[in-house]
Formats: C-alpha cells, sequence, structure tokens
C-alpha cells in the first residue's frame, strides 16, 4: 500500500476543499494517507492517520502538496532533507511546478499505481559571509535586492574570482533552470530546459542598457558582492526573507549536489507549462 504524506495550504480555501476530494480519491485507490498532526483541528478528514511531521517524513513513500508554488517550494526543502519524491496539486494562480491540477484524477490513479517517474532537479547553495552565516538550498532562486522605496542597490558579480559583471538597480536574480520561469523571467530572463544543469543571473530593473542576463556552467562558482547600498539589500531564497547583506559582504552561489525529486507523468511537462500557463494554449 503507498503510503502518501498530504501537505495542503489551509490558508486557501480551495486548496481546504481540494484536500478533502483527495483524500477521498486516493483512500479509494488504495493509498493510506498521512497528514500532519498539528492541523487535525483545522481539517477535519476521516480515514486520515495523523502523525507528527517528522514520522510523517520517515514514513511516507511521496509527498503531494495541494495549494500553489509556495507550497511546494515549502514542502521541497523537507522532501530534499527526507529523500522523498514531491508532487504538487494546483490551487494556487500558475502552478508551475505542479504536477497536477485539481480534478485530474487519472493522475492520482497513476500515483498510487506508481506508473510514473521521478525528475531531478538541481538546486542551489547559497552561504553568506558577513555579519552572520547563512546556508541554504532553494530550488528556483536566490534574490538580493533593495530594502527601500525609490533606493537602489548595487552588486558586482564574480565568476570563479573574476569580475564578470556590475549591475545597478532594484537587485539581482540567480535562479536553477527551474527557477528560469518565475521571478527570473518576470525580471527579462531567458527561460532554461529544466534539464540543463547551470543557472542564470537576471538583474532587476538595472539602471543600463546593457545589462544582459547571463547564464553559467554549472561547474561555476558565483559571488555576489553588494557594493554600496544605504540600508543593506535583503536576500530571499524561494520566496522566504533570510539576513540582511551590507556594503562590502558577500553571496556565494553555486548549484549543490543535493537534488529535489519531483513526480513527473511526461517527459515534455515543463514545455507543456510553458504553453499552457505562460502562452494561454
Amino acid at each position: 500500500m503507498m503510503k502518501i504524506y498530504l501537505i495542503p495550504n489551509l490558508s486557501k480555501s480551495a486548496a481546504r476543499k481540494t484536500a478533502v476530494s483527495v483524500i477521498e480519491q486516493l483512500v479509494q485507490l488504495g493509498a493510506e494517507i498521512l497528514m500532519d498532526e498539528s492541523i487535525s483541528d483545522e481539517l477535519k478528514a476521516p480515514r486520515v492517520l495523523w502523525a507528527r511531521e517528522q514520522q510523517a517524513l520517515a514514513d511516507c513513500d511521496v509527498i503531494v502538496t495541494i495549494g500553489g508554488d509556495g507550497t511546494i517550494l515549502h514542502a521541497a526543502r523537507k522532501a530534499m532533507e527526507a529523500g522523498k519524491p514531491i508532487m504538487g496539486i494546483n490551487r494556487g494562480r500558475m502552478g508551475f511546478l505542479a504536477t497536477a491540477e485539481s480534478g485530474e484524477h487519472e493522475k492520482l490513479a497513476r500515483l498510487v499505481s506508481g506508473d510514473w517517474k521521478i525528475d531531478k532537479r538541481t538546486t542551489l547553495a547559497v552561504r553568506t559571509s558577513g555579519r552572520s552565516f547563512f546556508e541554504v538550498f532553494p530550488l528556483n532562486d536566490v534574490v538580493l535586492s533593495k530594502k527601500g522605496v525609490g533606493q537602489t542597490v548595487d552588486v558586482r558579480i564574480y565568476c570563479d574570482g573574476t569580475l564578470v559583471n556590475e549591475y545597478r538597480g532594484d537587485g539581482v536574480v540567480v535562479a536553477t533552470p527551474t527557477g528560469s520561469t518565475a521571478y527570473s523571467l518576470s525580471a527579462g530572463g531567458p527561460v532554461l530546459d529544466a534539464r540543463i544543469s547551470g543557472l542564470v543571473v537576471t538583474p532587476i530593473c538595472a539602471h543600463s542598457m546593457h545589462s544582459p542576463p547571463m547564464v553559467f556552467s554549472a561547474e561555476r562558482k558565483l559571488l555576489i558582492r553588494v557594493v554600496s547600498s544605504q540600508e543593506g539589500a535583503v536576500l530571499c531564497c524561494d520566496g522566504t526573507e533570510g539576513p540582511t547583506v551590507y556594503s562590502d559582504e558577500t553571496v556565494e552561489v553555486t548549484l549543490a549536489q543535493r537534488t529535489i525529486s519531483l513526480v513527473s507523468f511526461d517527459d515534455a511537462e515543463q514545455f507543456r507549462a510553458i504553453d499552457k500557463k505562460l502562452k494561454g494554449r
């Protein structure tokens, strides 16, 4: 019997309703549903095995989230640490990382029957050097941005110790191929095939006509140095705010050895998502 750890974003009313329906469908398909006991009072769901999160992560075969990309990114860290694959059911707006949409019963059936593949996605290793040490492994991106409205931040990008560019503006995004369709794309960066091993650096509203995005090989080590900023720059990893990075402090970004396993039903899912969710086809 397949054991599924279900993580719904209960702040979304649509996700709450979908969770009840998904639980019923999965149980009918013969799966055992594990859920975090801390939300048992919020979600009255019969036929669920309530457990502590660490126990659920250890016991499950796969993690299923219900919500948007933020829900997947939050759970992806837990999935990576536990070494478990993750599948997202979209109840957000874009849901670019989600493998399924609400109501796709066929994919739930394929999940329980084992008719799926693992799509390994690279992560970033992000480390700061300054007033405090900070290390994290985001799936999508790391963003270094200005703190206040009307301010700017100057950053220098070094590749393997060599200065390759300097940006002045709202900040800079360093994204994995998976994250190339998120903030980086909105800032004018290219879409990278998720199977490419590399990273893309995209300036945010740069005060220059000659500040193109840059794509780097997987073996490169990037260093972002804050040159000048009145109040320091805000470091954000996968949408979660980290420490402030002050003038002359640095952020080191490389591709990590760690990967996150996404459930995949189709070798071309990334490009189908681009057609459907970005081009509206």
